[in-house]
């Protein structure tokens, strides 16, 4: 009827070093595999051929809203009024000092950028 009390402990503590190797060799795993997908281009053939639409909701939607709106970035409803399409292209590569980063939807600036652009 004496049972140990540190058994329960110590085999959870085995357990977790064991899932914690595990864990560790498979990110290795993966991390080679996204090397080798990012030397090769990755999955740009699904990007490239994505409309400007579908490029706002997988890259933009999180700062700007799901209407332009702006949430904790700025609103983009009247962005075509206020900047020029090579304006807005560059925005798209290089990013502003207030937060955006660059290349979010590389490949693919000029396309948004017009369809911005095109937005009153």
């Amino acid at each position: 009827m004496n049972r140990n009390p540190i058994i329960p402990f110590v085999v959870i503590m085995v357990f977790g070093i064991g899932l914690m190797f595990f864990l560790s060799f498979k990110g290795l795993g993966d991390a080679e595999q996204m090397a080798k997908e990012s030397e090769e281009g990755g999955h740009t053939e699904e990007v490239a051929d994505a409309s400007p639409e579908e490029l706002y909701q997988q890259s933009c939607i999180g700062c700007h809203g799901d209407q332009l709106q702006g949430v904790s970035g700025p609103a983009l409803t009247a962005v075509g009024s206020k900047l020029s399409q090579e304006e807005i292209q560059d925005i798209l590569v290089n990013g502003t000092p207030g937060g955006m980063p660059g290349g979010l939807v590389a490949g693919n600036e000029e396309k948004v950028a017009q369809w911005l652009a095109e937005m009153k």
